[in-house]
């Protein structure tokens, strides 16, 4: 069997134990209620409710799919080297970098197919907007189409899982995204009242663009989940995941802010032609090491640009992906190092 061969197998094999995982369809039922919810919890605000909910809404989003990739990338690996099933993999013989790189694109698989159906959820009420008086009509289109489409696939979820014993989890959540996906597609055609408009009326390209980039914060996180689980059980995995993932959201007040000061700060110096102290020196050096070591998530969050309308430029996406294409390529290294000197016999 070749790589390729050997690749496909384990990212196929994983994407499937990943799926089925009832984790995964517990955390997306809880974040779309949160997310359905937060659309008349912010209707409370004096203004600007729609804004408030793009927010929420987002946040909730996010959240949700790093807690899923937190138990997903940590249970993949980590469970496999407590129980020494891997044995059954790295014995055939399967190159342990191979089996580290099938490992995170099975679980950035089933990922990104958490993350497209929380998507929907979100565009789908997002379609139908905060109502800003009791007066304001519900979308009639958004609710019948989007009921519709979930009781769709629930219903063949549980056909599956009744007659032919296959995973509710897995055929429910993956049904509803083309499901939902159709629903989405068919609520732009219309308004709240069923009058036909053209599709770019309600259509936001750039809530697209902010879940393609929460798309690229997850391959981040599942790299670290990878990384991590190659030497640390479940829990310190777990625990180092969401550690990052705070600093992460955190970079640029933590790091960032203060490496800009103190870079200016040696600029003045060295402008008035006296010399920098080493403490001085020491500090920029220290925050760039941190700057560098822990990922800036906050580039990948741009809930305020959504909020105050600002169209996301093309460079911007060329850079976050090339920043997440460097980041995934050097935890995937760090990953594939650490797993080649563990002994999982």
């Amino acid at each position: 069997m070749s790589f390729v061969e050997q690749l496909l197998a384990i990212l196929r094999n994983t994407f499937l134990e990943s799926i089925r995982q009832p984790v995964v369809l517990v955390v997306c039922v809880a974040a779309t209620i949160f997310v359905v919810l937060s659309n008349p919890f912010s209707a409370w605000t004096m203004q600007e409710d729609q804004r408030m909910f793009l927010d929420i809404g987002l946040s909730t989003v996010f959240l949700a799919t790093a807690v899923l990739a937190s138990f997903l990338a940590t249970n993949v690996l980590a469970r496999e080297i407590e129980n020494r099933t891997v044995l059954t993999v790295v014995s055939k013989p399967v190159p342990r970098p191979v089996f580290i790189l099938g490992k995170f694109l099975g679980v950035s698989a089933s990922m990104l197919v958490a993350l497209l159906y929380l998507g929907l959820v979100f565009s789908l009420v997002e379609v139908h907007g905060t109502l800003q008086t009791a007066r304001d009509p519900f979308h009639l289109p958004v609710i019948l189409f989007g009921l519709g489409a979930m009781i769709a696939a629930v219903a063949v979820g549980a056909w599956m899982n009744y007659f032919y014993g296959r995973s509710f989890a897995a055929w429910t959540l993956t049904l509803s995204v083309p499901f939902l996906g159709l629903a989405y597609l068919l609520s732009l055609f219309f308004d709240a009242e069923f009058k036909s408009i053209p599709i770019g009326q309600q259509f936001e390209p750039e809530v697209w663009k902010a879940l393609f980039l929460i798309a690229l914060a997850t391959l981040v996180l599942n790299a670290i989940a990878i990384a991590a689980s190659t030497r640390l059980g479940q829990v310190l995995t777990l625990t180092i995941v969401v550690g990052m993932f705070v600093l992460g959201l955190l970079s640029d007040w933590m790091f960032g802010r203060p490496l800009s000061e103190t870079t200016a700060a040696m600029a003045e110096v060295a402008k008035a032609g006296g010399e920098v102290p080493l403490t001085m020196h020491a500090k920029w050096a220290f925050l760039s090491l941190c700057r560098a070591s822990v990922p800036n998530f906050q580039l990948f969050w741009l809930a305020d640009a959504l909020t105050q309308k600002k169209a996301i430029p093309a460079d911007y996406f060329g850079y976050a992906m090339l920043y997440t294409l460097a980041l995934v390529t050097g935890l995937l290294a760090v990953a594939t190092a650490l797993f080649q000197r563990r002994e999982v016999g």
